[in-house]
């Protein structure tokens, strides 16, 4: 017994020795002072306590960059140049860079930390991404775990944005996570509303946001985001178009719906919504009012595992387009979703003889 208690005694503390040592080493040793921060050759300039990962730093400066996974690294949507001053490139970033990529010194903003002076180039147009006060005005349940939150704008009053386009929303500190994250949300309503935004958030079992949105977010609490991003929209040619997607995926589909109807869009378009139950459905309606609206648009529910009684396409979404259709040569492709519903789409529609350049998707984690 006196052996076991002197063998945890000495266990205690080691450990208590090694954690003043990385205490001594983060305060001491890792102390790499005052960094300057370089954006474009000087189009801005500014210095900061080094030690930081860079995606955080230009955050605190009210510089915003895409961050779908809000800095885990699991995205790689934060990429941008750094011709000086990143440091030997990570184990975490390689995976998501190309070998052109890494000989353009392009790297994942949010596994590089500024230990030193370090110069950045960023596209033009994330310069201008502004951050958004506003108030809650509606949350909608769609599903026992899918919401639509509705945010008006306070300052600034408007924003525009593409049909497709995302924005970063902030989950402040609550009594479940104690720091600040960001996580990417696609726009759902209509681009002609330049006044407030709509969201359609899943319910992720332990996720920060939305666990944030779910259980503490409330009418009229005030609320912050950042953005428009994205490349997703809906390209100018008069391609067939069609559009996948499930759950929270609908959101820039239903976007791009609102815009299509905007403008008076005769595209034909065949939106797939997938979903594993019936009870999964949601805007049903709305789509069938589309329907009415748009010359050539088709709304095809399908439903994996039918819980009730369903009279409609069954099966996984991907095996629904591949009954609907022999030859996809001359379509175009939506997709929204995770990398594995991204991944399994794009093998059918390519399959089906689908360029693979003329498939668009957002691929969150």
């Amino acid at each position: 017994m006196l052996s076991f208690l002197a063998t945890v005694g000495i266990v205690s503390a080691i450990a208590a020795a090694l954690a003043g040592v990385l205490v001594f080493a983060e305060r001491f040793i890792s102390n790499y002072g005052d960094c300057t921060v370089d954006i474009n050759a000087g189009t801005r300039t500014f210095t900061v306590k080094g030690g930081k990962a860079l995606l955080g730093t230009l955050v605190e400066q009210k510089l915003f960059v895409p961050s779908a996974c809000g800095g885990r690294g699991t995205c790689g949507y934060c990429k941008i140049k750094i011709p000086e001053g990143a440091g030997p490139l990570l184990p975490t970033e390689a995976p998501f860079l190309s070998a052109a990529e890494r000989a353009a010194n392009v790297r994942l903003a949010c596994q590089v930390k500024v230990r030193n002076d370090i110069k950045i180039e960023v596209p033009s147009e994330l310069l201008s991404v502004r951050e958004f006060t506003c108030t809650v005005e509606r949350i909608r349940p769609l599903t026992h775990d899918i919401r639509e939150f509705r945010f008006r704008l306070l300052d600034p009053a408007e924003i525009s944005f593409i049909a497709g386009q995302y924005v970063q929303l902030l989950a402040p500190v609550y009594p479940k996570s104690s720091e600040e994250v960001y996580r990417a949300y696609s726009i759902a309503s209509d681009p002609r509303d330049k006044k407030a935004i709509e969201l359609i958030v899943r319910l992720v079992p332990g996720g920060i946001c939305t666990t944030y949105c779910f259980e503490y977010l409330k009418e009229g609490d005030p609320v912050k985001f950042n953005g428009p991003y994205g490349e997703f929209r809906m390209a100018d040619t008069t391609a067939p178009m069609i559009m996948i997607a499930g759950g929270s995926g609908m959101a820039p589909i239903k976007c791009i719906l609102q815009h299509m109807q905007n403008i008076g869009s005769t595209r034909a378009a065949c939106y797939f919504f997938g979903a594993n139950q019936v009870g999964e459905l949601f805007e049903q309606d709305w789509m069938k009012q589309c329907e009415q609206i748009l010359p050539h648009f088709t709304f095809v529910p399908v439903v994996a595992r039918p819980e009730t009684a369903w009279h409609g396409e069954t099966g996984l979404v991907t095996q629904a387009v591949a009954r609907a259709y022999t030859d996809l040569s001359s379509h175009e492709a939506y997709l929204c979703g995770s990398p594995g519903m991204i991944d399994a789409c794009i093998g059918v529609l390519t399959e089906l003889g689908m360029p693979q350049q003329k498939i668009y998707y957002d691929k969150f984690a």
